[in-house]
């Protein structure tokens, strides 16, 4: 049986109570009104990041930054995310998941309105880190609550946040797009930043109005030495997983559109659209990912889908013409969908909010080594062969989850 199915739950509190002989968690109103409200803050999450990506040019035209200081600016989103997401698990085991979600979530509004506000590169990579601080750490506090929600559910629900978040991308960009024109960034994101706080008070006042489900089976992180160190290594497993495929849509994000354009000698339209496909594709795997992993358990979906997307990228870096390296993409999308949120998923059911942060740290590493990484070894051996390495990481990917895909046959339940 799935690992995530045979979670069993303990429910404390007047307005949560379950036995196993008599209730169904997975439609108990209380509990699907958490679900919603922790769905919020997924695409409030995605809706906000992706306003602030789609005024990166306008903003690196007022601060006069260079394409390499640009970039150097850039990494403060990310040095900022990193430092913050260790912080935030030991935060969540100190005031819940439910509360730091909900500073985190105010937080990240309210920063978004820092970047236009800069005149230069270094003060934009200043203020980068504080937004990035905010990102990561609404990332780990809002996975940590997803996780115990998981738990009390008991169903294998964790793509359904992440498609969330992958919509309010969607929506937030497409947005931002229309009016970019329009209004200045300053505007934009100081609008951005009046419904971030405006949807993160609301979805906050009820999130924090239900106790976070107690889950015991859970790995203690002050347990017996040999159960500790087992699930450390459950969770390093699982953030390595994350990294692996994180590496390729960050990979995805900056090279998938140029390799088009350059290679392929696709049209500005068909080159926008080749990310726009693996995009597409990744939110509707998400959104069908419950029913997979519930189909066919968590370790036999991160096989599959890292197999589909190892297929779908050689395709996409390797194809002789445009449309089928689209196609290629969007396979790769398919695959990608479901693996990290699974990944995550498993971390936190292994080490709590403490195994959510480690794992979230580590896979981020691979969304920030991917970009880089592709781009030396583009110039070094081409763009073509160069993006082969996000099918061999997924790839990897496959090896690890099959490898240890009876990690958890000797947990209790």
């Amino acid at each position: 049986m799935p690992t995530l199915n045979k979670i069993r739950t303990a429910l404390t509190g007047a307005r949560i109570r379950t036995t196993r002989s008599t209730s169904r968690p997975a439609t108990d109103p209380r509990l699907l009104r958490l679900r919603l409200t922790i769905t919020t803050f997924f695409a409030l999450d995605g809706f906000l990041f992706a306003g602030w990506v789609v005024r990166i040019p306008a903003i690196k035209a007022q601060t006069g930054a260079g394409s390499g200081a640009l970039g150097l600016a850039l990494l403060g989103v990310s040095a900022g995310a990193i430092a913050f997401m260790t912080l935030t698990g030991r935060l969540c085991r100190r005031f819940g998941s439910h509360a730091v979600t909900t500073v985190s979530g105010v937080a990240m509004a309210l920063s978004i309105v820092l970047p236009p506000l800069t005149r230069s590169a270094l003060a934009l990579g200043l203020a980068l880190l504080v937004f990035g601080a905010a990102y990561g750490s609404l990332n780990v506090a809002m996975n940590s609550a997803a996780v115990d929600l998981i738990a009390a559910l008991r169903r294998p629900v964790m793509p359904s946040f992440h498609a969330a978040f992958s919509l309010g991308g969607m929506l937030g960009a497409g947005v931002g797009g229309l009016i970019a024109g329009a209004l200045s960034p300053t505007v934009h994101l100081a609008l951005l930043a009046v419904i971030g706080l405006l949807v993160a008070g609301v979805a906050g006042r009820a999130l924090l109005a239900h106790p976070a489900p107690v889950v015991p089976e859970r790995l203690p992180a002050s347990g017996p030495g040999d159960e500790r160190v087992r699930g450390r290594g459950l969770v390093l497993v699982f953030g390595l997983i994350a990294l692996c495929t994180a590496y390729g849509e960050g990979a995805m994000a900056d090279w998938g559109a140029l390799h088009l354009s350059q290679d392929l000698a696709a049209g500005p339209g068909l080159a926008a659209a080749g990310y726009a496909v693996f995009a597409l594709a990744m939110t509707a795997g998400r959104l069908s990912g419950t029913a997979v992993v519930q189909r066919i358990g968590p370790a036999r979906a991160l096989i599959a889908g890292g197999s589909t997307a190892s297929a779908g990228m050689l395709l996409g870096a390797l194809a002789p013409t445009a449309w089928a390296a689209c196609l290629g993409f969007a396979v790769a999308g398919l695959g990608l969908a479901n693996i990290f949120p699974i990944a995550i998923a498993r971390a936190g059911e292994a080490g709590g909010p403490g195994g959510v942060a480690a794992a979230s740290t580590v896979g981020y590493g691979g969304m920030v080594l991917g970009p880089p990484a592709i781009g030396f070894l583009g110039q070094a051996f081409g763009l073509p062969l160069a993006l082969t390495t996000v099918a061999g990481l997924a790839a990897v990917a496959v090896v690890i989850a099959y490898l240890t895909r009876g990690a958890h046959q000797g947990r209790r339940g």
